[in-house]
C-alpha cells in the first residue's frame, strides 16, 4: 500500500513530524538505521523526551509504523529527511547522517515524490550538494521528476504551548512547484504556511533563528559578568526591562549553552571545502562568550568556597541537573558536564541529582547520583543548580544547603549567590 510520508530519522524532530501527521490521518512510515529504535517503537516504546508510551500506541493505532528496510521508501509521496548534523570538530556541521539518508531514498526514489530536508544545514546545502545526491542515485531530475524543498524545523522540545500545528512553517522550493507541493503537505499538519523565494532563504531562515539564540544568550551572559563584578543584580535589572513593550526579549544568562539549536557559522562549507573568506563575526564572538560560561561557573564556585574558608580542592560539591533544557532528560551540548570535568580536575569530590538521569558520567567516570537530595545538600560544601527542573523545591534547598550558588536566578537574591 502507498504511504503518505515517510520521514527519515526517528528522533528529536522526526519523531515528532511523524506523530503529527499520524494524528492528521496520514499514513506515516518511520525510517530509520537503528534497529533498536525501531523494534522498540512498534513494541510501543518511545526512544526521545517529549513521546510517552500512550503516545507511540496512539500512532500504531492510527497506522504508524517504523522500519529499517529501505524498499519501503519507495511508497511514499512526500518524503522528509531529519537526520541529525551535529557540529564536529572543526565546528563545521558533519552531513554524513544527511548523505546516508539522501542515498538511501534516491535507490528507492520515484517520480512525483516530493523530498523536504529538515535537518539544519548552511544555506545552498539543498540544491548544491542533496540535489546531486539524490539525482545522481535516481536517474531522476529535481524540478522536473521529484519535487525538492526546504523547511528549516521549529520544534522547541518540552514547550507546551507551541508545537507543530500552531508553529508556522516556512518552506521553499527549488521551482514554485516544489514549493506548492510542499507547501500542500505541510498545510495538512500546521495552521499556516510562510512561502520564502527560493531553497537558500529557507535554509537562512534556520541560519538566522539559531544564530538570534546564540547571540542574545552571549549579551545576557556577558551583562551576567559584568553585573556580578558591578555589585548589580541582573536578575532584577532583567525583570524590569521585559516591562518594555517594544524593541526589547527578554533572554536570561545561564552556564552556557546546550540543545540541538548550536550557532552556525557558514564561513566553512563542509561538503565543498571551500570558505567564504570571512566569518560572522557576531557569531563567533557568540560561541567564544557562550563557550566559557561553563570555565566562569566554575570560578564562582571556587570564590564562594574560599569566602567561606574552604578550597576546591577535597570539597563535595553536588550539581543539580545536568541536562541541557528543564524538565527534559535530554543532555545535547549540556554544560554540566564540562562544569563536572573542570571541578574535577580541581579536586572536587563530586555528586549529582537530576530526576531525569538516572546515570551520568564525566571524563569517562561514573559520577555518584545522591538519593536523598536533601540530605545530599546538607551534607555538600556547595550545591551548585545548573538546571531548574520543576520538581525542586529551591526555597527547601536554600536552607538545607550549606552554600548555594543559583546559576539560573530561580531563587531569591538572599537564599543563595546567583549567576
Amino acid at each position: 500500500m502507498p504511504a503518505d510520508l515517510a520521514v527519515l530519522g526517528l528522533h528529536h524532530f522526526g519523531l515528532p513530524l511523524a506523530q503529527a501527521a499520524a494524528a492528521s490521518g496520514l499514513g506515516v512510515i518511520g525510517y530509520d538505521t537503528d534497529r533498536a529504535v525501531v523494534d522498540g517503537l512498534n513494541a510501543g516504546r518511545s526512544p526521545v523526551d517529549g513521546l510517552n508510551a500512550a503516545a507511540v500506541r496512539r500512532m500504531l493505532a492510527a497506522g504508524f509504523r517504523a522500519t529499517d528496510d529501505p524498499a519501503a521508501l519507495g511508497r511514499a509521496r512526500t518524503a522528509v529527511i531529519c537526520a541529525p548534523t551535529p557540529l564536529g570538530e572543526d565546528r563545521a556541521l558533519d552531513l554524513s547522517a544527511v548523505t546516508e539518508a539522501a542515498r538511501t531514498l534516491a535507490a528507492q526514489l520515484r517520480p512525483h515524490t516530493t523530498v523536504i530536508l529538515e535537518s539544519t544545514v548552511y544555506p545552498g546545502t539543498t540544491e548544491e550538494f542533496l540535489r546531486g545526491v539524490l539525482e545522481d542515485g535516481s536517474g531522476l531530475r529535481a524540478g522536473r521528476d521529484f519535487h525538492l524543498a526546504y523547511s528549516p524545523n521549529r520544534l522547541d522540545p518540552g514547550n507546551r504551548v507551541h508545537g507543530i500545528a500552531n508553529t508556522p512553517k516556512v518552506i521553499g522550493g527549488l521551482t514554485s512547484a516544489c514549493t506548492e507541493a510542499a507547501a500542500a503537505f505541510y498545510g495538512r499538519l500546521t495552521e499556516r504556511v510562510v512561502r520564502t523565494r527560493g531553497l537558500r532563504e529557507a535554509e537562512a531562515v534556520k541560519l538566522l533563528e539559531t544564530n538570534y539564540r546564540q547571540v542574545n544568550i552571549a549579551l545576557v551572559n556577558e551583562m551576567a559578568v559584568f553585573c556580578h563584578d558591578a555589585g548589580i543584580d541582573l536578575w532584577d535589572v532583567i525583570r524590569c526591562a521585559e516591562t518594555k513593550p517594544f524593541g526589547f526579549q527578554a533572554f536570561r544568562p545561564g552556564p552556557g549553552v546546550g540543545g540541538h539549536g548550536v550557532a552556525l557559522d557558514p564561513n566553512y562549507l563542509a561538503y565543498k571545502g571551500r570558505t567564504l573568506g570571512y566569518p560572522l563575526r557576531m557569531v563567533e564572538l557568540a560561541q567564544e562568550v557562550n563557550g566559557r560560561m561553563p570555565r566562569y561557573v566554575v570560578q564562582r564556585c571556587a570564590t564562594l568556597l574560599n569566602e567561606h574558608g574552604k578550597s576546591v580542592r577535597g570539597a563535595r560539591v553536588l550539581l543539580l541537573g545536568v541536562t541541557y533544557k528543564a524538565d527534559l532528560a535530554d543532555q545535547e551540548g549540556a554544560p554540566a558536564r564540562e562544569v563536572g570535568s573542570r571541578l574535577i580536575d580541581l579536586g572536587a569530590a563530586l555528586s549529582y541529582h537530576d530526576p531525569y538521569v538516572p546515570e551520568w558520567r564525566v571524563m569517562d567516570r561514573p559520577v555518584p547520583r545522591a538519593d536523598s537530595l536533601w540530605e545530599a545538600a546538607a551534607e555538600a560544601d556547595l550545591t551548585v543548580l545548573l538546571q531548574h527542573h520543576r520538581t525542586y523545591d529551591l526555597q527547601g534547598l536554600a536552607v538545607k544547603a550549606q552554600l548555594l550558588l543559583d546559576t539560573r536566578g530561580a531563587t531569591p537574591a538572599c537564599a543563595a549567590a546567583r549567576l
